[in-house]
């Protein structure tokens, strides 16, 4: 698989039936490896071990309702109160960063209504906080800390 502009992590990896397969922290299980769930895994350790998110408060690849259709989010952080706080929309590295991706995750949460959005693709990275009240938002220049998040 593609290096990403993560810090570097064990991972462990499995082959069956020639297919390799990741194992997930948080679903506690092996997902099929493909592109896409490579940068998945890669932000998830990423949260806990650079960014100090409680794995307790990770959700991962789950279900949601966007307009009467069912739709799956990549991953969903918590705050310590159970309200959801911060959602990442995860791409494989080929794929661009465009207008239609913020689109999806924009989509998504008309639904969760979460402060913190997260856009990646492993190499590129777009993060912004949402003001609600003012009806606006801004990119942050990183990943904030679990302990920096403003959610209320």
């Amino acid at each position: 698989m593609q290096k990403l502009h993560f810090p570097t992590y064990s991972f462990k990896i499995r082959t069956q039936a020639q297919q390799d397969f990741i194992f997930d922290i948080i679903r506690k299980k092996f997902i099929r490896l493909t592109p896409e769930e490579w940068v998945r895994q890669h932000i998830v350790h990423f949260l806990i071990k650079e960014r100090n998110y409680p794995k307790g408060l990770i959700a991962v690849e789950q279900g949601l309702k966007v307009n009467e259709l069912a739709r799956r989010f990549d991953v969903l952080l918590y705050n310590k109160m159970g309200k959801a706080c911060f959602l990442i929309e995860c791409k494989a590295a080929q794929v661009k960063i465009t207008q239609d991706v913020f689109d999806q995750i924009a989509r998504y949460n008309l639904a969760l209504k979460v402060p913190y959005l997260l856009v990646t693709n492993g190499l590129m990275h777009y993060c912004c906080q949402i003001d609600f009240e003012q009806n606006n938002y801004q990119y942050l220049d990183d990943v904030p800390f679990y302990g920096e998040l403003n959610t209320g």
